[in-house]
């Protein structure tokens, strides 16, 4: 269940970093398909609280440094290792594939990191996508992690809901799939998800974090370069280890 107004100050950043410029309350609200009033009260909010201001008198708001600012200090008390950025920018360009960095959001995978591929046809995805924890191979290299008390508790939540012909549907599924992946060396998904998607993934225990690394990309290209990505993954690890 979303909090409107939590989801609405959300909305209300994400427009602004795609307009890049300031807009009028009007602006907003006929862009976001808000009520005048409900657009007033929202920006009026932020702006006493020093979270909006107008660069110019009567051209409109946009966010102030003040985002950064309290932003800063959550992000520097819990980074992810340099190592980890590197591996990641290496991995992607030895694959060419898009290359991610997961971490546990209930009952997803979000993403905390992306080395996006230049391929033209590529898996897009960036800081904040999120996929179910269940139906991806991130998802699973970072269940693994958990005790089978701990899974258990996270499988309880899930809706098993069919995305694709290979959505995994019961927890049994999941599990078998666990099993195999440890047993293979790596972890691999195909088009659970989303269809024509391929994931190879490692699971990332960093400093008792619970992260996984992911490759994905198009069927045609990645499906038969399974073996290989996953090799280049496992290779990256054990170069990045000791700094990890």
């Amino acid at each position: 269940m979303q909090v409107k107004q939590a989801a609405n100050v959300l909305t209300l950043l994400e427009y602004f970093a795609k307009r890049r410029r300031p807009a009028t309350l009007a602006e907003l609200a006929d862009e976001l398909g808000w009520p005048r009033s409900s657009a007033f009260n929202l920006i009026g909010t932020l702006a006493s609280k020093g979270y909006l201001y107008e660069p110019r008198a009567r051209g409109g708001y946009y966010p102030s440094p003040q985002w950064a600012a309290t932003i800063a200090p959550i992000a520097d008390a819990d980074p992810l290792p340099e190592a980890l950025l590197q591996l990641a920018k290496e991995v992607a360009q030895e694959t060419g594939e898009t290359t991610a960095i997961g971490a546990c959001a209930g009952t997803h995978v979000m993403f905390v990191h992306v080395a996006e591929s230049s391929q033209p046809i590529r898996y897009f995805a960036q800081v904040g996508s999120r996929v179910p924890i269940h139906a991806s191979s991130a998802g699973r290299a970072i269940l693994v992690q958990y005790s089978q008390q701990e899974r258990q508790s996270i499988y309880r939540k899930i809706e098993f809901q069919r995305y694709t012909d290979t959505t995994p549907m019961s927890i049994d599924e999941v599990e078998s799939e666990i099993r195999h992946s440890v047993e293979r060396g790596y972890f691999q998904s195909h088009a659970e998800y989303l269809p024509d998607l391929v994931g190879v993934s490692l699971a990332l225990p960093v400093q008792s974090r619970k992260l996984s690394i992911v490759v994905a990309g198009p069927i045609s290209r990645c499906e038969s370069r399974r073996l290989l990505t996953a090799e280049i993954l496992q290779r990256g690890l054990r170069r990045f280890a000791s700094d990890l």
